[in-house]
């Protein structure tokens, strides 16, 4: 392979694996894979590809990711997290049995001005106190009842966890609790699990859970680290360069690292215009030839540097795993002051992908 070798390798059996565990956690229930943002940057069609045979539905952010689906031969429905943007993407919707939420007033009007054959599949997004989308849920039984004349069999009422990741935090009881009994007051089955409440809060568990960070085998809960699912993507890069430094020495921008004994310094091929997080803190690990190695001086936008003088066999062209089945994707994200959902997605085309 010609060319900068930095590659994310993305391993289907892993995610089919983190699938078949979290969709195990609820017998009950049907696990929506949730593969908006190009599959957390695992890249959506092959997601969707290789979760196809098991799944009944998979849900994006909206119209314009579940149209590349669709244009690339998927033919599972589509849930359009965010719903239309305009009326005329609603008939578009029933067309091609894409699924959109209703989570405003104005969006009822819009389905009650198409003739029954163009509206689509709805879930109705009820804000329980997340305050992002949704009917308040003060509004909500009212305007469920302005409008019952529109659901029909497919009718989900939904809702989203704001701290289901918090296992102390009495949140997800109170918002669980309101929309249980919105759902009971109108018999309307109901969509509330994320990723964390899958695996923490079976009490959640209804007819659809929607299964987002965990597929990919991020930490759904931080203080409970799951052990049961496999990281689907590996990072890795090679050393373009090795150098050896006095102590005193600097490196990168700023002098923000300096040696403290003479150092072997490698540079890898990777920076944050692919994604690598521009604040990772000194020390930030990566892994080569089977030791841990620390991130030294500031991350560029092309390159970043890594003090290897304790690994004695390092040499050019060596591969250095920046994230996956040695170092985990969330410690480095805790280095950075972010969360693994942002390192993930945020890995950028310029890194070539690679499906095992």
């Amino acid at each position: 392979m010609l060319g900068r070798q930095t590659i994310a390798t993305i391993n289907l059996s892993a995610l089919e694996h983190n699938f078949d565990y979290f969709d195990g956690l609820a017998l009950n229930s049907k696990t929506m894979p949730v593969i908006k943002a190009d599959a957390y940057g695992h890249g959506a069609v092959e997601v969707a590809k290789a979760l196809e045979p098991k799944v009944s539905a998979v849900a994006v952010a909206f119209l314009d990711e579940a149209e590349i689906l669709r244009n690339s031969g998927i033919q599972l429905p589509i849930l359009l997290l965010e719903g239309a943007m305009k009326p005329e993407e609603l008939s578009i919707c029933a067309r091609e049995n894409f699924w959109t939420m209703v989570h405003r007033k104005e969006q009822f009007d819009w389905l009650r001005d198409l003739p029954d054959i163009q509206r689509p599949t709805v879930w109705i997004k009820i804000d329980s106190g997340m305050h992002r989308l949704g009917i308040p849920i003060s509004e909500a039984a009212k305007v469920l009842s302005d409008n019952a004349e529109l659901f029909c069999s497919d009718t989900i009422l939904c809702s989203h966890f704001a701290s289901a990741d918090e296992l102390a935090n009495p949140m997800t009881l109170s918002q669980l609790s309101s929309v249980l009994a919105l759902s009971e007051q109108f018999k309307l089955p109901l969509s509330l699990s994320n990723s964390p409440a899958i695996q923490g809060w079976p009490q959640t568990h209804q007819a659809w859970n929607r299964l987002g960070i965990g597929l990919y085998g991020g930490d759904a809960i931080i203080e409970q680290p799951n052990t049961n699912v496999k990281p689907v993507m590996t990072l890795v890069s090679k050393v373009i360069a090795l150098r050896t430094i006095d102590a005193g020495e600097t490196v990168g921008y700023g002098q923000t690292w300096t040696a403290q004994r003479k150092s072997r310094i490698a540079t890898l091929a990777i920076g944050y215009a692919d994604g690598y997080p521009r604040h990772a803190k000194q020390g930030t690990p990566a892994f080569i030839n089977g030791q841990r190695v620390g991130l030294v001086g500031r991350v560029s936008m092309d390159m970043i540097t890594f003090d290897v003088t304790d690994v004695e066999t390092v040499k050019y062209h060596d591969d250095v795993e920046l994230w996956g089945e040695n170092i985990s994707v969330d410690e480095v994200a805790s280095y950075a002051d972010t969360i693994s959902y942002d390192l993930l997605a945020g890995v950028s085309l310029r890194v070539k992908r690679c499906y095992v």
